[in-house]
Order: structure tokens, then sequence, then C-alpha cells
């Protein structure tokens, strides 16, 4: 381990899970989740989330390691010094809202994947940082995804131009498109989804739809 400080940050905890959504979906993951403001927190030093981490790798099999839960690159430095130490023997995927572009030089190191997921829609302003977070993903040679959930109002215009914009940031951009879960009465996919998987892979390729898992099993 080097010096890297011994930060603490708030977690809401350090669960197994399966993973809901995103490239992964479906992978077994020890989950590190910050907390939101709603959730109850414990504060780990980076040194006690090391300790979880190696404790819980020892005791059963994991495809991956899964950092999200509320702005979890607000913890830039708590992560480093953590992943540094831990030097994990499992891949490492970041989940984020796309908020903080700039970090991802830093932490690119330590990761396997970063997935920035879209809930719903979000302004302009909020949707230049996904952009730029993809982009600064792909300059550190980190392999990126576009995650997107949109609503039954979510227009098409909408989801197209989001993925066109993220192609132009990084062609090698994985995209995955989460449609609004079929209810009991509409058992099926809607075939307007299979309609605009046509249309976006004219733009992006690597673009694919699929189903979000409910939970419990779809802890995130």
């Amino acid at each position: 381990m080097t010096g890297a400080p011994m930060s603490a940050a708030a977690l809401a905890g350090v669960p197994a899970g399966v993973q809901a959504q995103g490239v992964w979906v479906g992978r077994r993951q020890l989950f590190v989740r910050f907390a939101g403001e709603a959730e109850t927190a414990t504060m780990y030093t980076s040194a006690a989330l090391v300790r979880e981490i190696e404790r819980q790798l020892s005791r059963s099999k994991y495809h991956s390691i899964s950092i999200g839960g509320r702005d979890p690159l607000a913890n830039q430095a708590f992560l480093i010094a953590a992943l540094e130490a831990a030097k994990p023997p499992v891949p490492v995927m970041l989940d984020t809202d796309g908020q903080r572009p700039e970090t991802l030089k830093t932490l690119a190191p330590f990761l396997a994947l970063a997935q920035v997921t879209i809930e719903s829609w979000v302004p302009d302003a909020t949707l230049a940082n996904v952009i730029e977070t993809i982009r600064e993903s792909a300059n550190a040679r980190c392999a990126h995804a576009l995650v997107l959930c949109p609503r039954d109002d979510t227009s098409d215009g909408q989801v197209l131009r989001v993925i066109e914009q993220a192609h132009g940031a990084s062609a090698d951009t994985q995209v995955v498109i989460h449609p609004p879960s079929p209810s009991g009465d509409q058992p099926m996919l809607d075939r307007r989804w299979a309609s605009l998987l046509d249309q976006v892979m004219a733009t992006h390729a690597d673009t694919r739809l699929a189903l979000r898992l409910p939970p419990p099993a779809g802890l995130r």
C-alpha cells in the first residue's frame, strides 16, 4: 500500500447481490453502496472497507465488485485508497450518474468498467456531464457503458439524441436500453422498443435491449 490518505465515507453497506441493470445485469456482485440522504449510513474508513472486501471475497464467489449508490465519485480519495490497498482479484465496476467527469482520470486505473446510468431523463446541463464522463473514460482507456432507463413517456427522439452524443464521445461505448418492465396486462415488450433499437443501431451498433431485474434479486 502507498501513502494514500485513510479517509472515511458514509456507506449504506457492503452487501452481496445480483446486478439489476447494465452491461453486467444478472452477475453476482459485491456492492459498495454510498448512502443516500434517507438511508441508514455507517462510517467506513478506507482500511475498514478493505477488510470488509477481503472478508467477503474470501467467503464466497463473486463476478465483480460494483461501486454505486449516491454520488460515489464525491468520495474519490476514499475509493482510491481502498482499491489501491485491497487490489481485489475480481473486476471493479463503477455505476455513476456521470456528474463528476473530472474524477475519472485518476480512478480509471482501478476500474474494469465505468457505467453511466440515466434514470428516467435529465436536463441538457446534466446530460453534458454524462457525455463528458463517457469521453473521459474512453481517454483513460477504461471500458465504458451508457445505461438508459426511459419511461413510457420518454420520446424516441430523446433516446436517439443521447445515444448519438455518446457515440460522438466514444464509438466504443456499450449502450444498454432498459425499457419499462411489462405489467401483468402487458406480458411482452411493446413493439415500439424493437423499432427504436432498429433506429438506434443505424447510429451505434453496440446497443442492446434488456429488462431490469426486480428487487430483491436485483439489489444495486
